[in-house]
């Protein structure tokens, strides 16, 4: 019994914990984005001074920062277009932990985080949704029509 509880493959685990890291990526990155649209004067300034976005100017990076920390959470979390929502977020991460070195390079705790996030989305990215996701759900629907 012991045995089997631990060793064999058990779904609604493994379900239940692609949801919880779901969740925790959402609050994580949704967060942000709530945090920076409540004060848009303080996210431009921060990208302008604080952040080095290479070959963007200071406004785009904060929209496109911005809007991806909003919607790419929610994509993943829905598991609607997962992959193209996972590297999106990827790509976000690895621009915040490239500004983040760049600031303040002896905060190893910072960047372990940057390091998890990176390792959680890139789950997503090689094995795609799980399926209890819209993408899942698409994908049943196209292949019964055909």
């Amino acid at each position: 019994m012991i045995k089997k509880l631990l060793f064999s493959r058990n779904d609604l685990m493994i379900h239940g914990f692609d949801l919880m890291v779901r969740l925790y990526l959402l609050k994580v990155f949704f967060q942000s984005g709530m945090t920076k649209i409540q004060s848009w004067q303080s996210t431009l300034d921060l990208f302008a001074y604080e952040y080095s976005v290479p070959f963007l100017a200071p406004e785009i990076a904060a929209i496109m920062g911005t809007g991806g920390e909003l919607l790419f959470p929610i994509l993943l979390l829905l598991g609607f277009m997962t992959r193209p929502a996972a590297i999106g977020l990827f790509v976000l991460n690895a621009v915040a932990a490239y500004a983040y070195a760049l600031t303040d390079f002896y905060n190893i705790v910072g960047m372990m985080d940057h390091i998890l996030w990176g390792a959680m989305i890139l789950v997503y990215i090689l094995y795609g949704p799980s399926p209890y996701s819209i993408d899942n759900l698409i994908a049943k629907k196209v292949n019964s029509s055909e």
